[in-house]
């Protein structure tokens, strides 16, 4: 579900890529989807805040401002990733969630840490790509109009001394007619010939020395013909025809290195990665030979957290002010072990706090996009109403507590688990349930999860 913004929040000018939310807007906009957890929302929203002010200052100044990293310490399924997720939501900011338990150290086969930022420019591009479609849309949609009528009813070749003016009025009456249908979706199975370009299955990529990257140009656009690039005419329906057209029509109405260049500074200002499992690199050497996920990883995040420029096939790309958000449980080892410089390039640290009963109440109930809400949207759909009484939602909350008490605690995501297991029968019958009406309760809750509950290794392995 969408974050309901005020009106001038919900189509940003590229320009303006940090929109002018106070601290308490922001955590105010992420109290509607994570419950609790209020350090954490105070931390992203003032280093969010501080971007903001950054882009204030005169640029000489605002260069030596470095943004002020954020590590979030806590268990699974508290909302570490959810928080960074909805921040950058918030913003329109590009956003990258990766595990860094996935790099190795260079001279290792595997991913390299300036992969990372690659794919954020992917994710940036796709992004303002996709703004940019919607500024032409009406355009766009105009010209593949005009071009299918053209199919259907050629243009009058006209002669260079007569111009016959009746024809010429039957001619625009008898488009306009056509067009009214088409504007209906009366023509939409009507078939008619388009020139199509074939598309390749997959993007060809390649290994170099900076990992592998996708090869800039695609090899069709060089060579027509060249792995099903040739264009080609084809029979389809208009509804089908309107597709193939707006797109060759998106593409010719906008400008790819516009984007490319507004992509790149919206990630050098407005990027955000999310780096999970930082707990996982943050061992030192044991002297047994060097330990490829561990301190030679954190040796080389360090320059991108840092800053440095990398390479991409869209231009090269400062990191200087990308926001960091780093993450971990932190059971093993402990902040403290990471590489000295790289504690210092996280000077925010924010421990985040294991959820309870209540707060497992307010999950089922409260956010926008509530477990109960998103499970009576999915069995309205075969128009069945749900009902959990407030017993049946105590038990649930009750019953995922004393699971993550007993076995590994998980956080939220047991009550997935469990809500699943309280659905199950009904989620299956749901086609051929007679009664649409059904109320859930304390007793019903129970039923489902009796032997569960009550077996403790059938409930180690099934909750």
């Amino acid at each position: 579900m969408a974050i309901a913004l005020p009106q001038s929040l919900e189509k940003p000018a590229l320009q303006s890529m940090e929109t002018e939310l106070t601290p308490q807007e922001i955590v105010s906009e992420l109290d509607k989807f994570i419950i609790g957890q209020q350090a954490a929302k105070r931390a992203v929203a003032i280093a969010l805040r501080n971007r903001y002010r950054r882009r204030k200052l005169p640029p000489e100044l605002g260069d030596e401002i470095a943004p002020k990293n954020i590590l979030m310490i806590g268990p699974t399924g508290v909302g570490k990733t959810e928080i960074s997720r909805r921040l950058a939501k918030l913003t329109y900011s590009p956003f990258l969630k990766i595990e860094a338990s996935k790099f190795t150290e260079v001279g290792y086969v595997g991913r390299d840490v300036e992969s990372m930022i690659r794919d954020l420019v992917r994710i940036s591009v796709d992004l303002v790509k996709s703004e940019k479609f919607e500024e032409i849309e009406e355009k766009a949609n105009k010209n593949v109009e005009e071009k299918i009528l053209d199919i259907l009813l050629p243009p009058i070749r006209r002669s260079v001394d007569t111009v016959d003016e009746n024809d010429q009025l039957k001619f625009q009456e008898t488009r306009e007619k056509l067009r009214k249908k088409l504007r209906n979706g009366l023509l939409d199975e009507r078939m008619i010939e388009i020139e199509v370009k074939e598309k390749m299955s997959s993007p060809l990529e390649i290994f170099s020395n900076s990992g592998m990257e996708e090869i800039g140009i695609q090899i069709q656009e060089i060579i027509p013909g060249f792995l099903g690039g040739k264009p080609k005419r084809r029979k389809v329906k208009i509804k089908e025809a309107q597709e193939y057209l707006l797109e060759d029509e998106q593409k010719r109405l906008v400008d790819m290195d516009q984007i490319a260049r507004l992509a790149v500074e919206r990630v050098e200002h407005s990027g955000i990665i999310f780096l999970d499992e930082v707990d996982k690199v943050a061992g030192r050497e044991t002297g047994h030979g060097p330990e490829v996920s561990r301190e030679g990883v954190q040796r080389d995040l360090l320059p991108i957290i840092e800053g440095t420029t990398v390479n991409t096939r869209f231009g090269l790309v400062r990191t200087d002010h990308i926001l960091f958000i780093g993450a971990g449980a932190f059971h093993v080892t402990r902040p403290s072990d990471l590489i000295p410089e790289l504690q210092g390039r996280f000077p925010i640290r924010v421990e985040l706090t294991s959820l309870d009963k209540k707060d497992f109440i307010k999950i089922l109930t409260e956010p926008e996009n509530a477990l109960i809400k998103q499970y009576r949207a999915l069995l309205e759909t075969e128009g069945i109403r749900i009902d959990f009484t407030e017993d049946a939602i105590d038990e649930i909350a009750d019953i995922a507590e004393k699971v993550n008490d007993d076995s590994e605690n998980i956080g939220a995501r047991r009550l997935h688990t469990v809500m699943e297991k309280v659905m199950e029968d009904i989620s299956f019958e749901a086609p051929n349930l007679k009664k649409k009406k059904i109320s859930i309760d304390r007793k019903y809750v129970h039923k489902q999860l009796k032997d569960i509950v009550e077996d403790q290794d059938l409930s180690r392995f099934i909750l």
